[in-house]
């Protein structure tokens, strides 16, 4: 039988000229290349990466939003790393008139808890968007990522209430708020709406649950957007 030779010699002869070249040039060919030194990220600058520009230095300076964001990192379980992560705790419900800093306060919320050094998966989502996103298409599993939302650890809600309302988005409001009131998920929701128009907008269920499981911050102030200066 003949054993054919020809791949390992020609890796070999491959392998020689490599090292010549390496050799000519004052390099080691048996000395592996320094690493650069790589520095650990940071779950907040993780966190940052899927953070809006805008609110990528937000900070909770609302005493409500700082005592809520206080209790869940104190009701927060400890992993195998030891470090602590959300299981379940309240939810809050942040409301004001346009342009007051609700959802800078939320975004604030969730950069605090990383820098308390809670172990954080959360998503956010504006009311609008949700709807537009689980309207039935082609190719798309809407009941998979309802349940992806319902599920997971914190979940911002963005401007409940602003969207038209039909009977179809009610449903969709109220099977991924009872999911999260099931399971004592921590939500942050903000809305323009006050306490009645806010029932009048999302129903009585939505109203009722929303009642219990929210702790309540109230912003006032006007519309900051518009008494902000403009960049030259």
């Amino acid at each position: 039988m003949t054993t054919t030779t020809r791949e390992p010699q020609r890796a070999g002869i491959l392998a020689a000229r490599l090292n010549a070249i390496l050799s000519a040039r004052g390099i080691d060919p048996d000395t592996a290349p320094a690493q650069p030194a790589s520095e650990p990220v940071t779950a907040l600058e993780l966190a940052d990466r899927r953070i809006p520009p805008r609110y990528r230095e937000a900070t909770a300076t609302d005493p409500g939003v700082q005592a809520w964001a206080g209790e869940v990192t104190r009701m927060g379980r400890a992993g195998p790393s030891g470090t602590r992560g959300i299981s379940y705790g309240p939810s809050l419900l942040i409301a004001g008139p346009t342009g007051t800093g609700k959802t800078h306060q939320a975004y604030g919320a969730v950069r605090s808890l990383l820098i308390a050094g809670v172990r954080l998966r959360w998503q956010a989502v504006t009311s609008a968007d949700l709807h537009a996103q689980f309207r039935p298409r082609p190719g798309h599993d809407a009941e998979r990522e309802i349940q992806d939302l319902g599920r997971c650890p914190l979940l911002i809600l963005d401007d409940l209430g602003a969207a038209k309302q039909s009977e179809w988005t009610e449903e969709l409001t109220y099977r991924l708020i009872n999911r999260r009131y099931t399971e004592m998920l921590p939500t942050l929701i903000t809305t323009n709406l006050p306490t009645e128009a806010l029932r009048d907008a999302v129903g009585d269920r939505v109203a009722s649950r929303l009642a219990e499981m929210t702790d309540r911050v109230i912003l006032r102030g006007t519309d900051r957007r518009r008494s902000a200066p403009r960049a030259s």
